[in-house]
């Protein structure tokens, strides 16, 4: 039987990057083949001594092959308008080129059928399109933030939001009678700038050339998002399987495993704010004066990256003796260590689901974009976890993340429900769940 030929190109962010990453293994395991494509830049990184990453990945049908960004080595990339202008003006041609060269060697049954992108990559859904291959997108945020996004348009229609995306008027609203209310200050494009607001408006009509939407969640995660439109797939939750075959653009401190396998169950803060949160110094204080005073064992990720750790010196009066600090980690592992008690998270979806995945209750700390929205869920919908107030100065303070986490350790409901939810999540990913329905689903129409 004929496997489909999968063409992966992921926005080069971790966020991005990781989600293809774990959906592509999931199709090479099912028999398909990938052909991966990276940023040269990109793929020089996880290739360095600082990451790790391979042409080829060991034991799969995985190639990865790369492409210019079209930005000079020395430009800043995290200068992500800068970087989503390069790549649209110079990669399109390159990309119709590489599959075309591909397609040339293979014979029909393995030339490229289908193409899989994630946000922020609509035009090489374009190239998909005039060269008559199927086209996905794999949204690396929640089902609903994309049905948020989607429903731009008729928000500014229903003048729930203005050209600008703010909300012309305090009231919740529902995308679908079956999905929660939700608070337009919540919107992923909250409080980020018009420019932002507008780069998002202009991915809409991109998105829409997909034939599928996939999203890395399940049906009963999210379950009144589907109503809205047939193109969704939930497929997930995305965990992957092989830790040697994952792209990860910090070096992970795995000593963390050995620290946690010396601590009893249920006893660990773990503590996390993604790849690219950044808090000032009175709140990286008063962060680390809270996990003081908890007098609790830690795991705290503070990223050597963006000048995170040089401006963030650690309060003279912080001892950090019941805990350990580490660059980077590998988050999936951790959160299903036994050890784990909870997670202190921005909620980005990527972190989101494999807390679900793994029974782990939340303390939210959201900080922009989707985050409010994941937030949302967790606690008023799913009810596995707790939002941290900030003060009148608007910082969390440490007598505010001493009372929150004491109070979700001591709260039993909520352990239920993250077990529950954990159960949920597990189901729709065993070979009879819906999730596993859909990737079968997905493989069959993507063959050429």
């Amino acid at each position: 039987m004929a496997f489909p030929h999968v063409l992966a190109l992921p926005f080069p962010i971790q966020g991005n990057v990781n989600p293809l990453m774990q959906f592509s293994q999931l199709l090479a395991k099912h028999g398909c083949k990938i052909t991966f494509v990276q940023t040269e830049f990109t793929h020089k990184r996880v290739n360095n001594p600082s990451g790790a990453g391979k042409d080829m990945l060991e034991g799969s049908q995985i190639k990865i092959v790369t492409l210019p960004d079209g930005l000079d080595p020395e430009d800043n990339r995290t200068d992500i308008f800068k970087l989503l202008s390069s790549m649209k003006s110079t990669m399109p041609a390159r990309l119709q080129k590489l599959i075309e060269d591909i397609n040339a060697l293979e014979d029909v049954g393995n030339k490229i059928s289908c193409i899989v992108v994630t946000v922020n990559m609509g035009w090489a859904l374009e190239v998909a399109k005039k060269l008559g291959i199927k086209r996905a997108l794999l949204f690396p945020a929640s089902g609903t933030s994309m049905a948020c996004i989607l429903s731009i348009p008729k928000l500014i229609e229903d003048k729930i939001i203005d050209a600008e995306g703010l909300p012309i008027k305090k009231q919740e609203i529902q995308l679908s009678p079956n999905m929660p209310m939700i608070d337009p200050t919540e919107f992923p494009w909250h409080g980020q700038s018009k420019f932002i607001f507008d780069r998002i408006v202009q991915e809409v009509q991109p998105m829409n050339i997909a034939e599928w939407w996939l999203c890395n969640t399940a049906y009963d995660l999210e379950p009144g998002l589907f109503s809205i439109s047939p193109k969704f797939l939930p497929i997930g939750p995305l965990m992957g399987s092989d830790d040697n075959n994952k792209i990860s653009l910090w070096k992970e401190d795995t000593t963390c495993l050995d620290w946690l396998d010396q601590h009893p169950p249920k006893s660990v803060i773990y503590v996390s704010f993604g790849s690219m949160a950044v808090i000032g110094p009175n709140q990286f204080k008063e962060l680390a004066l809270g996990l003081d005073l908890l007098n609790k064992p830690f795991l705290w990720v503070v990223r050597k990256d963006n000048g995170v750790e040089e401006n963030n010196a650690y309060p003279d009066e912080f001892r950090g003796s019941h805990g350990k600090i580490v660059g980077w980690a590998p988050q999936k592992k951790i959160l299903s260590h036994p050890a784990i008690a909870c997670f202190i998270s921005h909620c980005g979806w990527n972190s989101t689901i494999e807390g679900v995945y793994n029974g782990v209750p939340f303390l939210c700390w959201p900080f922009f974009s989707d985050q409010l929205l994941d937030k949302s869920y967790i606690c008023d919908v799913w009810k596995i976890g707790l939002e941290l107030e900030k003060d009148e100065n608007g910082l969390i303070s440490r007598g505010e993340i001493r009372k929150k986490v004491e109070q979700l350790l001591g709260d039993d409901d909520i352990k239920a429900r993250s077990l529950k939810m954990k159960e949920i999540a597990k189901t729709s990913i065993a070979e009879d769940g819906q999730s596993s329905k859909n990737l079968d689903k997905f493989i069959n129409w993507a063959k050429y």
